[in-house]
């Protein structure tokens, strides 16, 4: 079979570039007057990983015929200051979930390939995690940046996603492309049995992560209090992670030869896509959930998106690429229900001829972001929030936004 050049130019070197993970600070200048706990507008920030920073936001929907298609924010997509990023590679979209409206202001602390703790990576990016690290360089952790923050804006609900990169997101979607990239049809190398990733699973690690996470949140409460709020003051919106990819039976391309990936970006074994969905994503989301009742906190609410994304995953049979649906615009009717809300893997990009980014694989992407924003409005719910499980309602979009329920 010949092998597209996407295909051929799959390498663990490139694909190692995904471990960056699954998306540190935008802060907007204090408003004139007293604004503070309690008085002025009332904000919504947002804290965490890629999966609410915004990473992908640039893109609704995918294609191998024209970037164009699909480019629904353009170049400056990541920009969240007049100059360009406060942070290189946080990506927060300007169609992050932060921005819901409704008698609110937002503000995205969050930063793509963000864990618990704040660390530097393998290409000298800074990743601030829920801590309050300061290098004194201007450098600063996500709860630092909150208690900043908050200090002088009317912060009424913090959103948060995290874990994800503690348990080695980036690296285990690495192996997965990985085995199905460089193992015949006829001797499957599955990356549900690999040491590297079932090292992540192990009841010791699963406790450790838990204990991470349930420290980061303590210490959003922590910085919140040395803001000035009472915890009563304000809610804590924990939520989540969302299945990206179908099970088996789901998926509109054949796992035998390389079109999964060669032609959707997805490219798993059928046994590695069941393995993710029964197992890695439920006991991620366990972990979180874990960690919210080992936290002690008790101003939290909870935003259930395991399934908020399902009948729109990438390369899933209710959904296809642009060309396959015959369209040419993301602006196009009907473009949010055929396309899909995930963005492809990506195993390489050309620098200075491709408009993607490497670390913008199997992220929610503009419809998915815009379809989170109302989830979170739901879960504000007019400044009393509530918990509930987000999923789709209904296809087109309302105010401009794809139909979603909060149940």
């Amino acid at each position: 079979m010949r092998r597209s050049p996407r295909l051929l130019a799959a390498s663990a070197t490139a694909l190692a570039l995904l471990a960056g993970g699954l998306g540190a600070l935008t802060l907007t200048a204090a408003p004139a007057g007293a604004d503070g706990p309690g008085v002025g507008t009332p904000y919504v920030v947002t804290v965490g990983d890629s999966y609410i920073s915004g990473e992908a936001g640039r893109w609704a929907g995918n294609s191998n015929s024209s970037s164009a298609y699909a480019d629904a924010l353009g170049a400056a997509a990541y920009n969240d200051t007049a100059s360009g990023e406060a942070i290189p590679r946080c990506h927060r979209s300007k169609a992050a979930e932060a921005f819901i409206g409704s008698g609110t202001l937002g503000a995205n602390l969050a930063c793509s390939g963000a864990k618990t703790s704040t660390f530097t990576d393998s290409d000298g990016n800074f990743k601030p995690g829920l801590d309050f690290a300061d290098d004194g360089a201007g450098h600063i952790g996500q709860a630092k940046a909150l208690q900043q923050f908050a200090t002088t804006h009317n912060v009424k609900l913090v959103v948060v996603s995290i874990g994800g990169n503690d348990f080695n997101f980036g690296s285990i979607v690495q192996s997965c492309v990985v085995d199905f990239l460089y193992s015949p049809s006829w001797a499957k190398d599955y990356c549900n049995d690999d040491s590297s990733v079932t090292a992540n699973f192990t009841s010791a690690n699963i406790a450790a992560v838990k204990a991470r996470i349930a420290t980061g949140l303590q210490n959003l409460r922590t910085a919140m209090r040395n803001a000035g709020y009472a915890d009563t003051a304000w809610t804590l919106l924990v939520q989540n992670y969302p299945s990206p990819i179908p099970n088996a039976s789901g998926f509109r391309y054949s796992q035998s030869g390389y079109t999964r990936q060669s032609t959707g970006g997805c490219g798993f074994w059928d046994a590695d896509a069941n393995w993710a969905n029964a197992t890695a994503l439920p006991t991620i989301n366990s972990t979180v959930s874990g960690a919210i009742t080992a936290s002690g906190l008790t101003n939290v609410r909870t935003l259930n998106l395991a399934s908020a994304f399902n009948g729109r995953r990438l390369c899933e049979n209710t959904v296809g690429l642009y060309e396959e649906k015959g369209l040419t615009s993301w602006t196009q009717a009907g473009a949010v229900d055929k396309t899909e809300w995930i963005n492809q893997i990506r195993t390489v990009t050309t620098a200075g001829s491709s408009p993607y980014y490497i670390q913008e694989s199997l992220h929610p992407n503009y419809w998915a972001q815009l379809a989170l924003r109302s989830c979170v409005r739901q879960a504000w719910n007019a400044g009393a929030p509530r918990s509930g499980t987000c999923t789709i309602s209904g296809t087109g979009l309302t105010n401009g936004e794809p139909r979603m329920a909060l149940n």
